[in-house]
């Protein structure tokens, strides 16, 4: 295994200061950056197979966007939204001195990269969007929104590792190993030695307050910002996804940067890629 690095930088929002952990693979002198980026409710650590493979190349860099994981929480909870997380990445890039950069994003990953990549005179030179687009399905969102703010507590490992299979089913087939760490890195135990979700529930907040109208402008917005993209794109789509359709994807084939599209057949929203033939799709494109 490589060696990896564990980090942080304080980034600001408007409710104050708070700081952005992140994992770095690679030599830290390297200047070709990879930046991957989770989704939602996930962790850096969702990337430790695709970075291992690429830290030869890249010098691989995995935050914890702010609210999840190892990173600080936002005093704000309305904050938790993607120009936030832009601004964040923005101080993470000027800490590493990356003046370029490459994006794998994952879900929530992949919109923060597109939010970054289509602004005047970005850092992002080729861009990876896993199971992510401008028109994004209502009823997955909803679904999503719907297990975001839940409190749970398990009284075992396993019981939390159950719970993290089930929400977790349309990732497509994994080992017992794999399921286990996909777990593992999620779950933490409280002081009371229950096992809980590794993020502010907080989260869920935004989420909550989407009315169909807000919706309908947020889509339109999204298409702009992807239709003002210019860099080298590749969708990556689990055939199944319930939140990228086909059409969606096909359309993102055909406006803004006329993206490369991947389906990945017997997965839906979104592949994990911690399989060698999921990691070949992000190599041949970056390095390619």
């Amino acid at each position: 295994m490589s060696e990896v690095q564990t980090k942080s930088v304080q980034c600001l929002s408007p409710a104050g200061l708070h700081t952005m952990v992140y994992k770095q693979w690679g030599d830290p002198r390297n200047s070709k950056v990879l930046m991957c980026v989770h989704g939602v409710t996930r962790v850096s650590d969702d990337f430790d197979s695709l970075a291992q493979e690429l830290c030869r190349d890249y010098r691989v860099v995995c935050p914890d966007v702010v609210g999840r994981g190892r990173s600080g929480r936002l005093r704000d909870p309305r904050h938790y939204q993607v120009p936030q997380y832009v601004s964040d990445m923005v101080t993470l890039l000027a800490r590493l001195e990356a003046d370029t950069v490459h994006w794998f994003g994952t879900s929530m990953g992949g919109l923060i990269g597109m939010g970054l990549a289509a602004l005047p005179d970005t850092p992002v030179k080729k861009l990876v969007l896993n199971d992510v687009g401008p028109a994004l399905n209502p009823g997955a969102l909803a679904r999503i929104g719907d297990y975001i703010g839940q409190e749970v507590r398990f009284a075992s490992f396993d019981e939390g590792l159950q719970y993290i299979r089930e929400i977790s089913r349309p990732f497509g087939r994994h080992t017992e190993e794999e399921w286990h760490k996909l777990a593992r890195d999620v779950l933490r135990q409280d002081k009371d030695g229950k096992w809980i979700k590794h993020y502010d529930l907080g989260l869920a907040v935004p989420f909550k307050s989407v009315t169909p109208e807000m919706a309908r402008q947020s889509e339109a917005a999204l298409w702009a910002t992807y239709d003002a993209i210019a860099c080298p794109t590749l969708v990556v789509r689990g055939a199944a996804s319930d939140l990228l359709t086909h059409e969606a994807a096909q359309e993102m084939t055909r406006r803004g940067p006329k993206a490369k599209l991947v389906e990945i057949p017997d997965v839906g929203h979104a592949p994990t890629f911690m399989h060698a033939d999921q990691i070949a799709l992000a190599r041949d494109f970056l390095l390619g």
